[in-house]
């Protein structure tokens, strides 16, 4: 019989489980300790418990991690690792370092179902969603790893800009995110937490009610047809109603929303697009990262040069438009998403991936 991990559940949800163990409630709280601030691996570890309580949570229970497969640092310091899953499905999450603390970037799906044009994983399909100790072990893997290496800064933030679409994990995604904030576990403030979206009206508007956290937009274009080629899927949801969601999304703490612009030469970065962009987005708290497109041999991109990059963002600045261009990290590793997933795939079978190598254009840390 199958053992249950115990990373998939909340803190009720485990004090429940444990009191069906005929324990007090209470020994729930404390194994909800070590294996969120405390990132224990193995039962064992939980010193405060009664050496036949953990023998039983042994026999009964798991706290298996994905396995590391591969693990990778750029000069930078960007950290990529591969994880294999019990499956044998293969996804990434990746360290990132920031002025004054690290940040986590974490996948929610195994492939994703979108399609972006310029996104590696798009172009591998889509296997199935990860469940809640899939994504959680991500980050009790990334803390693990900071700490081993004696690192000063903290894990401060964790974006959900993975491998994957969060919205279409939903409930497993609402569930991590309760896990990940909960104040006698993680305790990390919703403001830390970011979901990054292309924008599933119905879905945000879920989210919005049931855990309202930091949230950024993929947008790419301010025109529904030159968003619907880079994007797909996007035809199902036009960009104003898109926008009106965001719109209608909490502020954390009177934040702002993050747009996500890709900027590709002759597509979406010339100054009618800024027009078009500003536009849309004025008399509303946005904030606009672009993220200037990195060439690649099998796509039939290229990346602006350095003069429409810095107009196009002037243009938005004087229009009141808070903007910061992006600089990719982790290059040197193939840290864009779905990159080292693709080459150990290649690797164990080499005729079961039909597709153009393509990348995405970095990571958006807010």
């Amino acid at each position: 019989m199958e053992r249950l991990n115990l990373r998939n559940y909340t803190l009720d949800e485990l004090k429940e489980l444990i009191k069906d163990l005929g324990e007090p409630s209470y020994r729930g709280e404390q194994i909800f300790h070590w294996i969120t601030c405390r990132e224990a691996l193995t039962f064992n570890e939980m010193t405060n418990l009664p050496k036949t309580l953990r023998a039983k949570l042994t026999e009964k229970f798991s706290l298996e991690l994905p396995q590391i497969i591969e693990k990778k640092t750029d000069i930078d310091e960007t950290t990529k690792f591969v994880l294999k899953l019990k499956d044998g499905e293969i996804i990434e999450t990746v360290v990132i370092p920031e002025r004054d603390h690290y940040t986590l970037c974490v996948s929610t799906q195994v492939g994703c179902p979108i399609g972006c044009k310029f996104c590696l994983t798009g172009t591998m399909g889509f296997k199935r969603n990860l469940e809640v100790y899939e994504i959680i072990g991500q980050v009790v893997l990334g803390r693990r790893y900071l700490k081993e290496k004696g690192a000063i800064l903290p894990l401060r933030n964790i974006v959900f800009m993975g491998m994957g679409e969060p919205l279409l994990n939903l409930e497993n995604l609402i569930k991590a995110l309760k896990i990940l904030a909960h104040p006698k576990g993680f305790n990390y403030s919703k403001k830390r937490l970011t979901v990054s979206t292309v924008g599933i009206v119905e879905r945000m508007d879920i989210l919005a009610k049931e855990f309202p956290t930091a949230l950024a937009l993929s947008l790419h274009a301010p025109i529904d047809e030159i968003r619907q080629k880079l994007i797909p899927a996007a035809k199902k949801y036009p960009i104003k109603e898109v926008i009106s969601a965001c719109k209608r999304f909490p502020r954390i703490k009177h934040g702002r929303i993050t747009i996500e612009y890709i900027l590709i030469k002759d597509v979406n970065c010339d100054l009618n697009s800024a027009s078009k962009l500003a536009e849309l987005l004025k008399d509303y708290p946005f904030k606009v990262n672009l993220i200037p497109f990195n060439p690649h041999p099998d796509l039939p991109f290229k990346r602006p040069d350095e003069e429409e990059i810095e107009k196009f963002q002037k243009y938005l600045l004087s229009q009141g438009i808070l903007t910061t261009i992006r600089k990719s990290k982790g290059l040197g590793i193939q840290a864009a998403c779905g990159q080292l997933r693709a080459k150990h795939i290649k690797k164990s079978n080499p005729n079961s991936m039909n597709f153009k190598s393509t990348v995405r254009t970095g990571f958006i840390i807010s």
